[in-house]
């Protein structure tokens, strides 16, 4: 992608609408609602990475109660023309077609690579990159497992969601609770993560959510590591400009 003159490239993550409650969370997505709002005016994309909610499921015919003030938004400025992409987390692992077919707005399972204006890209949540991690990424496969997933959706939804959500804020391998804290670069997963992919090839920008840290991180003389925070305490955004990326706090 070119990135037209006076346009940028928009990213999110780790809203968790819904924690600790729906209604707890509302100013928050109003919040971020005003901040679709505002960087719609000069947007070539807006590329959210994952944790929208802090549970999502995607039933054959049932959608889950709330978050209408940013499924609205987001199927205004998609069909605006100003593509939107999805990149799931950890705790929206089960989204299977309704952005897709509702949105319009392609969701991504894995890290993917973008070019804008010659600068490449690779984007993804982040969970479960890296070294470490090993109880999150066993219990990943669990979500993840095909079986499991069709015995979920034998539950009620009013069941199933409120187990969801209640395992989502009191499981810490699910919160992320502990991770939350800056360990140092040498220690940062995510961090050795992208380092070990630049041994195979070059990328100027390594974007990620999921550490709820906003982090600008030099790789090396010409790659940065990009975790963009959160909107629970930080309110932190990127943007890329076609020259240069920055954090930013709304």
């Amino acid at each position: 992608m070119q990135i037209p003159k006076e346009k940028k490239i928009y990213f999110s993550s780790d809203n968790h609408l819904g924690a600790p409650t729906r209604e707890a969370s509302l100013p928050r997505e109003k919040k971020f609602v005003a901040w679709l709002d505002e960087v719609k005016q000069d947007a070539a994309a807006i590329f959210l990475l994952g944790d929208l909610f802090d549970f999502w499921m995607d039933y054959k015919k049932v959608v889950p109660k709330g978050f209408t003030r940013t499924l609205g938004k987001l199927a205004e400025i998609s069909d605006s023309g100003i593509p939107i992409y999805y990149f799931v987390g950890n705790h929206d692992l089960w989204m299977n077609g309704y952005f897709e077919e509702e949105l319009n707005i392609p969701v991504y399972h894995k890290p993917q690579e973008f070019t804008f204006n010659n600068k490449t890209f690779f984007i993804g949540h982040g969970d479960g990159l890296g070294p470490g991690d090993k109880g999150y990424k066993r219990m990943k496969k669990v979500f993840t497992n095909s079986f499991c997933k069709w015995l979920f959706r034998w539950l009620h939804p009013d069941l199933g969601v409120k187990m969801a959500q209640y395992l989502s804020v009191k499981n810490k391998l699910i919160s992320g609770e502990e991770d939350a804290e800056f360990l140092g670069e040498d220690n940062e997963w995510l961090v050795q993560y992208c380092k070990r992919k630049l041994e195979d090839q070059h990328r100027d920008y390594f974007v990620f959510g999921h550490r709820h840290l906003p982090l600008n991180i030099d790789l090396n003389n010409n790659s940065k590591y990009i975790n963009l925070g959160d909107w629970i305490k930080y309110y932190t955004y990127g943007v890329f400009d076609g020259e240069t990326f920055e954090l930013k706090e709304f």
